[in-house]
């Protein structure tokens, strides 16, 4: 009798919790949009964050919400816009590949070690503990935090400066976050003439510490047309969005600090 009448309490406590998770799953229903499991599915999967989110579950929700555009993954590119554009029922628009961009040309020909760092091969972990690695407490410490955490392979350390390979480059934006000294940026893959120093201290304190740092000079501002060419501070640093590519600022260049001259020898050719 005991374990019949313990059956049937069982039984009838299992009816109740099932009544129970039945009555709540409908109170506490959310709707899916059949539109984020299409557009998830086209996202690239990398979970790199790039995008501003917090991984492609979180775009994709953004992107049919409407909180984000089509085309906002920067891994996936135009080809993927598209497809979720087609999804979504609009146009991705023109989206041009992003690729990263080291800010910085001091390798060991232009500035010096201060002395050879024997602790933990990781540039966040150099710029905790404050150890001078370099002369320029502006420049690449070269520890190569930035390719270890390239999915791609598209970074390699040369000459003690870290080194962006653009075919490889598929934008994720994961090295900018770990370079401790903010000296990766990504810019459009088209854009040629950028300024590859992060230093932000006058001209002559710059010369102290690297042959190939801006010195503020201003002559890339004055040859600028279109003003495109900002100053922040003393540190030169070009705008991409007005930037006409002519080269005229880095052929005027004095320390040769800004890519693209070609592009001015071209122009006069």
């Amino acid at each position: 009798m005991v374990i019949l009448i313990t059956t049937l309490v069982i039984a009838v406590i299992g009816v109740i919790v099932g009544y129970g998770l039945v009555y709540t799953g409908k109170k506490f229903h959310v709707e899916v949009d059949e539109r984020e499991a299409a557009v998830r599915e086209k996202l690239p999967g990398n979970n790199c964050g790039g995008c501003g989110f917090a991984g492609c579950d979180a775009l994709a929700a953004a992107i049919v919400s409407g909180k984000a555009q089509v085309n906002a993954c920067p891994v996936g590119g135009a080809a993927v816009a598209e497809e979720i554009g087609k999804i979504m029922g609009v146009s991705a628009g023109a989206v041009e590949r992003k690729v990263a961009f080291v800010r910085c040309k001091g390798s060991c020909e232009v500035t010096h070690n201060q002395g050879n760092y024997v602790g933990v091969r990781d540039c966040r972990s150099a710029a905790l503990a404050g150890i001078p690695v370099t002369d320029c407490d502006y420049g690449c410490l070269g520890l190569g935090t930035c390719q270890q955490v390239c999915p791609e392979k598209a970074i390699s350390v040369v000459d003690g400066v870290a080194a962006v390979n653009p075919r490889k480059c598929v934008g994720c934006g994961l090295c900018v976050k770990a370079c401790p000294r903010g000296l990766i940026e990504l810019v459009p893959e088209s854009q040629k003439v950028l300024v590859q120093c992060r230093n932000r201290d006058r001209g002559p304190a710059v010369k102290k510490v690297c042959s190939a740092g801006c010195i503020g000079c201003s002559l890339c501002v004055k040859q600028c047309e279109v003003g495109a060419m900002e100053f922040d501070g003393s540190l030169a640093h070009v705008d991409p969005e007005k930037c006409v590519q002519c080269g005229k600022c880095a052929a005027k260049c004095p320390v040769k600090v800004i890519t693209g001259a070609d592009l001015a020898q071209k122009e006069t050719a």
